[in-house]
C-alpha cells in the first residue's frame, strides 16, 4: 500500500484514493479499502459484517412458496405445483446436500405435453428466487420460440439443482430449466441461477446425469449483476442449442447471438 495521506489515530487513506475510488465503480470487490493503524477501518469492518450478515440471512431466510406461487401464476403457464425435498427443514438441508436432490412426492404434478419443465427453486438464497424468480422466468417464456410448450411452472422448496431432473421425468418432458438461488457472497446475497439440462434420465448418461450435463448461467441480480433478458436470450439460445443437439452440458456452447426467428423445434429431441 501507497504512503497514507495522514498519520495518527485517524483513518489512514491510500495517497491515490482517488485511483482506489475510481477502481471500486468498476467492481463489488472490497479494494483499497485503507487502514487505521495496522487494522481496517471501522467503517469498512462493519460493512463487512453486514454483508456477512446479509449472506446468512440469504441462506435460512425461508421461501414465502404461497407469495411465489401466486405471481407464478401471472406467467400463464396453468397453476403452479408446490414440491419439496426429502430435507426436513433448512438445517438439514445445509447439512445433508443429497436430500435437497431428492423429492418427497411428486404425485401433485398434473400430466402435461410439453416440450419444457421450468422449476423454481429456493436454492442456497431463497431471497434470490423470491426477489427474481417469476421475472426472469417471464422473460424466458418471452425468449422462447413460440411453438415451445412449457409446462406448468414446479415451485421447490429446500431443493438442490438436480431435484428438477425428478421433475422433468415425472412430467416426461426432455428439456429441464431451473431457476434457483445461489450461494450468497459478501458481495452479493440475492443472485439467481439459471442451470439447463436436456434428456434429465440417468439412462441417458449411463452412470447419471452430472454437473458435466447441465450447462449454467449465473450471476442474474440486476441492476449490477446480469439482466433478465440478457438471461433470458442466453437460456434460450441453449434451449435451441440443446433440442438440436440432442443434449446439453459441455458439447453445448452458448448460441444466444445467433438469430432465433424463425427456429422450429418441432421435431427435435
Amino acid at each position: 500500500m501507497s504512503a497514507p495521506e495522514r498519520s495518527g489515530g485517524a483513518e489512514r487513506r491510500p495517497a491515490d484514493g482517488a485511483f482506489w475510488d475510481a477502481l471500486r465503480t468498476t467492481t463489488q470487490s472490497r479494494i483499497g479499502l485503507g487502514r487505521t493503524g495496522d487494522a481496517l477501518p471501522t467503517r469498512r469492518v462493519l460493512e463487512f459484517a453486514a454483508a456477512h450478515a446479509a449472506a446468512r440471512d440469504a441462506v435460512h431466510q425461508p421461501l414465502d412458496a404461497d407469495d411465489l406461487v401466486t405471481r407464478a401464476r401471472d406467467l400463464g403457464l396453468g397453476e403452479p405445483v408446490v414440491v419439496t425435498s426429502r430435507a426436513a427443514d433448512r438445517g438439514e438441508y445445509l447439512r445433508r446436500p443429497d436430500l435437497g436432490r431428492e423429492p418427497a412426492d411428486l404425485s401433485g404434478l398434473p400430466t402435461v405435453t410439453a416440450d419444457v419443465a421450468l422449476v423454481l427453486a429456493d436454492g442456497l438464497s431463497p431471497r434470490a428466487l423470491t426477489d427474481h424468480g417469476v421475472a426472469l422466468a417471464a422473460a424466458i417464456l418471452a425468449a422462447l420460440p413460440p411453438d415451445v410448450v412449457v409446462a406448468p411452472p414446479v415451485v421447490a422448496t429446500q431443493s438442490r439443482v438436480a431435484l428438477g431432473d425428478h421433475v422433468a421425468r415425472a412430467f416426461g418432458v426432455r428439456t429441464l430449466l431451473v431457476l434457483i438461488g445461489e450461494r450468497p457472497g459478501l458481495s452479493v446475497a440475492d443472485s439467481l441461477g439459471i442451470y439447463l439440462t436436456h434428456r434429465a434420465d440417468p439412462e441417458d448418461f449411463g452412470a447419471g446425469v452430472t454437473d458435466a450435463h447441465r450447462n449454467c448461467i449465473s450471476n442474474i441480480h440486476p441492476p449490477e449483476g446480469l439482466g433478465y433478458s440478457d438471461a433470458a436470450r442466453i437460456a434460450a439460445g441453449l434451449v435451441v442449442g440443446a433440442r438440436r443437439l440432442g443434449r446439453s452440458g459441455v458439447d453445448l456452447k452458448d448460441t444466444s447471438r445467433a438469430q432465433l426467428e424463425g427456429s422450429d423445434l418441432r421435431g427435435l429431441d
